[in-house]
């Protein structure tokens, strides 16, 4: 297949004419060459661990390679892209996977240069951090720097590294698949008809608008679960036992620092960010109060949280969306008009379902020499226009971030979903002017429900597997009701008395898989809220748009913290995390007036 540009389709042309382009053996060429030319010139020489100027040397030449070659080059991206596009497509992947291959050896092969600075002697890692010479990488060093205190030896490393696999990664697949190759009949329709669905679709039938469907499925899903507790139990337990050994060697004093170190956030930001949104904890209980009166219920059921309320059908076309975005970007700033109409106009927007192409959305960068392309799966719902802002606004952050070189080019976890939702909410808002209040009050709960599940829920999850790792280290093992218990424990802890913890969800944290990727899902509520926070500073002064810019400007420059400092703003304050609290507060008792209004409760 070529990748001559179709309207609304990814052209590619700007890496390569098609999928067979002589100039992608050119260019692999190319990057072994400068890859091991990189490799082959440092490996064996320790100068630079001493000496500022040749560090500046390394570095300088490092950045280079990470702008224009990376261990895949071009051609990795431009593949990556294509299998996307066509995962059916054997010859893609077969390509692809060599990529990845080489790919694979060049990183390891040269893990040795950010291992060997890491590991530079503290009375030098002061003097490279002062000079001059080296400010443009001073946050990188600062990184390095501090993840080392935690660092084994090369040999160590590798050797975890190796292990993994069987220690975690192989038992995380193990349940996965067992529950993934689960079928149940379920009822499907209003009319009682059954049929047999998979795991993933007994998930998504608990959202569905009929009673019985929901409730069939919340039933099955109860039996899948219960069949394997006992595999999940064995399961975490030595997940948990791994991560315990690997912090031990490590001498890291919580479970959680590890992750906080490789976000590049500070643990009294996540430490103010939990104890903030806990503190809101009424809200999010508000919420469900309100969610059950609008359905007519005294309590929702544990598999019916996130059941919608009212019917949002309206449809635009992506002409409609593509206006109505634009419109929302110019007013707020003309460069976020001018970044999205380049995706548009420059064919770095695959829109529209098709056979073969993965579902979902994203927002894909390569190198920083690559343009920058987004994929969505638009079908004309409301939804699609909300995800298009979204993607659109990770684009927008990913652009502004190109001022930086190629070492601090991109986002931190902490802080990645700001720009998106930034963007999708103030679309929303934009929606939602236009909207009747049926329709408005439909809006809004569906904004909350996922404002909710992104702050509240997250929060909860993350002090669930806080809970977890205390316990385990305290005890030696967790039993499946000891783990039950903890899991409801917390999830009750946002809901309240207006969800049911109904039999059988004590084991839905089986399924969840961000608690074995360990402690980054605050990064969710810490994206969502921080944007929430700015939108409000956006609102009352239209001028705080130019320090938005700056912060998607800075990139990895500089720590989240730091970089919100130099702007005026103090995320370890837990004033900052109640302004964006705050909002969704205040969006709870909008809906809750709303719906008096309309004579609704």
């Amino acid at each position: 297949m070529s990748s001559a540009p179709t309207k609304y389709q990814w052209n590619l042309s700007s890496m390569y004419k098609d999928d067979n382009d002589p100039r992608m053996e050119k260019d692999r060429e190319l990057v072994k060459e400068k890859s091991y030319a990189f490799i082959n010139k440092w490996k064996d020489r320790y100068d630079y661990l001493r000496n500022p100027k040749i560090l500046k040397e390394a570095l300088d030449e490092y950045e280079e390679w990470n702008h224009y070659f990376g261990t895949d080059g071009t051609e990795g991206f431009y593949y990556w892209l294509r299998t996307e596009q066509d995962q059916s497509n054997t010859d893609l992947k077969a390509k692809f996977n060599k990529i990845i291959e080489f790919s694979q050896k060049v990183g390891n092969d040269i893990q040795f240069f950010t291992h060997r600075i890491a590991k530079i002697a503290p009375k030098y890692q002061e003097k490279f951090l002062k000079s001059r010479s080296l400010k443009d990488y001073r946050h990188f060093l600062q990184g390095l720097f501090d993840e080392a205190k935690y660092l084994l030896s090369e040999q160590e490393e590798k050797i975890l590294s190796l292990q993994s696999k069987t220690s975690h990664y192989n038992w995380v697949k193990m349940t996965s698949e067992f529950l993934a190759k689960e079928e149940r009949e379920v009822i499907v329709n209003d009319k009682g008809s059954k049929e047999n669905k998979s795991f993933s679709e007994i998930m998504s039938l608990m959202d569905n608008t009929n009673k019985e469907s929901r409730d069939s499925a919340a039933i099955a899903l109860n039996d899948i679960l219960i069949r394997w507790v006992d595999v999940a139990e064995n399961e975490i337990n030595s997940v948990l036992e791994n991560k315990k050994v690997s912090d031990e060697l490590r001498k890291i004093d919580r479970p959680d620092k590890t992750r906080h170190i490789s976000d590049d956030i500070d643990t009294e930001v996540v430490d103010a960010l939990v104890s903030s949104v806990q503190s809101s904890f009424n809200v999010s209980e508000k919420f469900y109060k309100l969610k059950a009166k609008l359905l007519g219920v005294d309590k929702l059921k544990y598999h019916e949280r996130n059941l919608p309320y009212g019917l949002i059908d309206k449809e635009y076309n992506f002409e409609d969306a593509i206006e109505l975005v634009s419109k929302v970007f110019e007013n707020l700033d003309p460069d976020f008009l001018k970044i999205f109409e380049g995706f548009i106009n420059e064919g770095r927007v695959d829109v529209y379902p098709k056979k073969g192409k993965v579902s979902g959305a994203f927002m894909a960068n390569g190198l920083k020499s690559n343009s920058i392309y987004i994929l969505l799966n638009y079908t004309d719902k409301l939804n699609d226009v909300l995800t298009l802002a979204h993607e659109v606004g990770h684009g927008i952050h990913y652009t502004l971030a190109k001022k930086q070189n190629a070492i601090n080019f991109g986002a931190s976890l902490s802080t990645a979903e700001v720009a998106s939702t930034f963007m999708e909410d103030f679309v929303l808002q934009e929606i939602t002017k236009e909207a009747d209040d049926e329709l408005k009050l439909a809006l809004i709960m569906m904004k909350l429900n996922d404002d909710i599940s992104t702050i509240h829920r997250q929060v909860s999850i993350y002090k669930f597997e806080q809970d977890l790792h205390r316990e385990f280290r305290s005890k030696g093992y967790l039993a499946k009701a000891d783990i039950g218990a903890l899991f409801l424990q917390n999830m009750k802890a946002y809901m309240g008395n207006a969800v049911e913890l109904s039999e059988g969800s004590e084991n839905w944290w089986m399924y969840v898989s961000h608690i074995r990727n360990f402690f980054y899902v605050y990064s969710y509520a810490s994206g969502l809220l921080i944007s929430k926070s700015m939108q409000d500073s956006v609102k009352k002064d239209k001028k705080f748009v130019k320090k938005v810019k700056e912060f998607f400007e800075s990139g990895e420059s500089k720590s989240p913290k730091d970089i919100f400092m130099e702007l005026g703003i103090d995320i370890t304050d837990k004033i900052f995390w109640a302004k964006g609290l705050k909002e969704v507060e205040d969006l709870v008792d909008e809906a809750e007036n709303l719906a008096k209004r309309l004579g609704k409760i």
